[in-house]
């Protein structure tokens, strides 16, 4: 009889080949492919008159993976529960030891942060009992927002539009974005000039004005500039004083989730969504060539910058190594949150020594990309701070003082292999100029400028505001955005966020009847006391109870005052090809689609076009935007399939000048337009 095997259940299958590999043939390693347990879909599935007990069931679908489970569960020697290492990974390994009659108390746990033979070995010697505060941490964060989605939502759908929804955090980001979509409404420009004074001694530099009499000096108008100029004409610029000074520049942190996800959105253009899919599989493991399937990347669902003295030391010596001693910083982070939970470290390479280019063959583009720059985000914690030379001159005519600013990098430091700075650091020297020499200038004008309003949200200045202001975690951020736009309460102008009237109208709706659900305070504190329940052992339920009697009043109050909200028809500009009425846009359960606006007389339905108002070369139809079978976007001949003209990159209404075929727009960042044909080099 064979002797039996020890079970090791995690969620992805993808991880359990990875953990298989390193444990051998003791081990059996399963996936639970995800939830095994959840509430229902088909209704609230929590008792609020029995203390806020959760209904769980077993989720559709997963019967076959259940049986199996439980069936390698009754021959296993022992079980280990190997799910992620936070709030929801817990939770699944108290729903699978319900399934599995696992007694919790038991040590039937294990953790890592991240997946290396070395880590998996070690977690298997130290299972530990389910820790019943992350689950009940978890379980309150489900609950609370399942009241919120549960009981607003079908309010939405009745007063608003069928489809809708309405969430704790979801609402909170909403109002944050409606919030600056008003400020940018509603800003005013401001005149200001600005005045320059350009020099030359050996090489060209310039000056701004900045002080009157010793005060900061704002010039309002064009009379005032001219003012100024008149006075400056009549006087000598003169040295009055140069201050040098070394400065140092640190390196950032390492990644932690949110951070990972702006610096992937700033320098990869990634959305929040495909920035976790990719990390998550250089998480799980990857089959690089000659080494087998390795786990890149360490746990990547962190608030944390911390890192192991382990990972410190394979830095210290990776950087010694390839870069010299005087590269190395041995940098220490700290958590702005004090009481933030230690047990994560920040995102990093599971091994300092794998420089992303020597794997390069093995990843995707996209998984190259990422991987880079979390190596270097990483290897660059811990190098030394780069260092300037710095140089300010006071340059004076008068009761008027002028700036001029010069820095030289003298030692590259963490610079070496990664810029978090937009742009290259370049060096900008002043020429050797010395106080109480005159300067006679080339140049001095004024240039009129107006005050900007504030930027529209990115998806990363979104992540980065959320954080800011404490409202979600990591696991959070990246189905925000999404949801909002699957919604239609938002759309993208390029990489900007805009509210749509849908999104203001339950905003406005929420702000009214559901002020604590949207204020941005509430949403924050609501974070600290689901922490309060992990950290503190607070009772969950006691938390929800609070939550929940506000959240009924409102309900109550909402359920009676608000009016059904009647949208103006939104025109496709087609007329309907039955009756010839005009086609409107409607939304259902699966999006948006143009219907009659003769209905119930004429039901007539059909898929909502898109065009990008740009004439088929071919056939002279429209281009409209199309999605491929597997999602992707590409713009084709509206005449298809008679016409089968396509293309991957949105076209614009210009021919090429070299070879007379459309220009499309460009995805890089050095240039805007290409030429749609393949053989065509033109560039523009």
């Amino acid at each position: 009889m064979a002797a039996k095997k020890a079970l090791v259940i995690v969620e992805s299958p993808s991880k359990a080949k990875t953990i298989g590999k390193f444990l051998g043939g003791h081990y059996k390693v399963l996936a639970s492919v995800g939830h095994v347990r959840d509430l229902p879909k088909s209704k609230l599935g929590i008792d609020v008159e029995n203390d806020f007990e959760p209904q769980y069931i077993s989720i559709r679908g997963k019967g076959d993976i259940i049986k199996e489970l439980k069936r390698e569960a009754k021959n296993a020697s022992k079980i280990y529960l190997a799910t992620d290492p936070d709030r929801e990974g817990e939770a699944i390994s108290w729903h699978l030891a319900f399934l599995l009659g696992i007694d919790p108390d038991k040590p039937c746990r294990i953790v890592f942060n991240e997946i290396t033979e070395k880590t998996i070995k070690a977690a298997i010697k130290n299972p530990r009992p389910i820790d019943i505060d992350l689950v009940d941490a978890q379980q309150a964060r489900r609950v609370v927002d399942r009241l919120v989605g549960y009981q607003i939502s079908p309010l939405l759908w009745r007063k608003v539009r069928r489809g809708l929804s309405a969430g704790r955090v979801q609402s909170a980001a909403l109002k944050i974005l409606c919030d600056r979509e008003t400020e940018i409404n509603n800003f005013k420009p401001e005149e200001f000039w600005n005045i320059v004074a350009e020099f030359k001694k050996d090489k060209s530099f310039t000056a701004k004005l900045t002080e009157y009499k010793g005060k900061k000096i704002v010039i309002e108008n064009e009379e005032q500039n001219n003012a100024v100029l008149k006075e400056l004409e009549n006087g000598r610029f003169v040295v009055s004083s140069i201050e040098e000074k070394d400065r140092a520049r640190k390196a950032a942190a390492p990644f932690t989730t949110s951070s990972m996800q702006q610096d992937a959105a700033n320098k990869l253009n990634f959305s929040t969504r495909k920035t976790m899919m990719v990390a998550q599989q250089l998480y799980e493991g990857i089959e690089i060539k000659g080494k087998g399937t390795v786990g890149l990347v360490s746990y990547i669902r962190t608030d944390s910058v911390r890192i192991s003295d382990e990972a410190r030391a394979a830095a210290k010596e990776y950087i010694v190594e390839k870069m010299g001693a005087e590269y190395y910083g041995g940098g220490i982070y700290f958590n702005k949150k004090k009481d933030v939970q230690d047990a994560h470290e920040a995102i990093r390479p599971s091994y300092a020594e794998l420089e992303p280019d020597s794997i390069k063959d093995s990843l995707t583009k996209d998984q190259y990309n990422l991987y880079k720059l979390i190596w270097n985000r990483f290897i660059a914690s811990q190098m030394a701070p780069a260092r300037f030379k710095a140089v300010n001159a006071v340059i004076t005519n008068g009761d008027y003082d002028f700036k001029a600013v010069g820095s030289k990098l003298i030692f590259d430091g963490f610079l070496k292999i990664y810029n978090s700075a937009k742009e290259k650091e370049e060096d900008k020297i002043l020429p050797d100029i010395k106080e109480g020499e005159e300067l006679k200038p080339v140049k001095v004008e004024g240039e009129q400028n107006f005050t900007q309003p504030p930027a529209r949200f990115t998806e990363a200045s979104l992540v980065k505001e959320l954080e800011d202001k404490n409202i979600g975690r990591p696991s959070t951020y990246a189905p925000i955005v999404a949801t909002l736009l699957d919604r239609k309460y938002i759309s993208k102008d390029k990489k900007s966020l805009v509210p749509t009237e849908l999104g203001f109208i339950v905003t406005d709706m929420m702000v009214q009847y559901f002020k604590e659900i949207v204020d941005v305070g509430f949403t924050a504190q609501m974070e600290d006391d689901l922490d309060d329940i992990e950290i503190k052992g607070v009772n969950w339920k006691e938390v929800v109870g609070s939550f929940y009697g506000t959240l009924k009043e409102d309900l109550d109050i909402a359920d009676k005052e608000i009016e059904k909200v009647e949208f103006e028809a939104e025109l496709t500009g087609e007329v309907c090809e039955i009756c010839g009425k005009p086609m409107a846009v409607k939304y259902g359960r699966f999006g948006s689609f143009a219907a009659c606006t003769g209905y119930p007389e004429c039901k007539n339905t059909k898929p909502l076009v898109q065009s990008t108002g740009v004439k088929c070369p071919k056939c002279g139809k429209d281009i409209v935007v199309r999605r491929s079978k597997k999602g992707r976007v590409f713009y084709g001949c509206s005449g298809y399939p008679a016409c089968d003209q396509s293309y991957w990159n949105k076209p614009i209404n210009k021919e090429c000048p070299k070879c007379g075929q459309l220009l499309v727009e460009k995805k890089g960042k050095d240039s805007k337009y290409a030429c749609s044909n393949s053989e065509c080099d033109y560039i523009e």
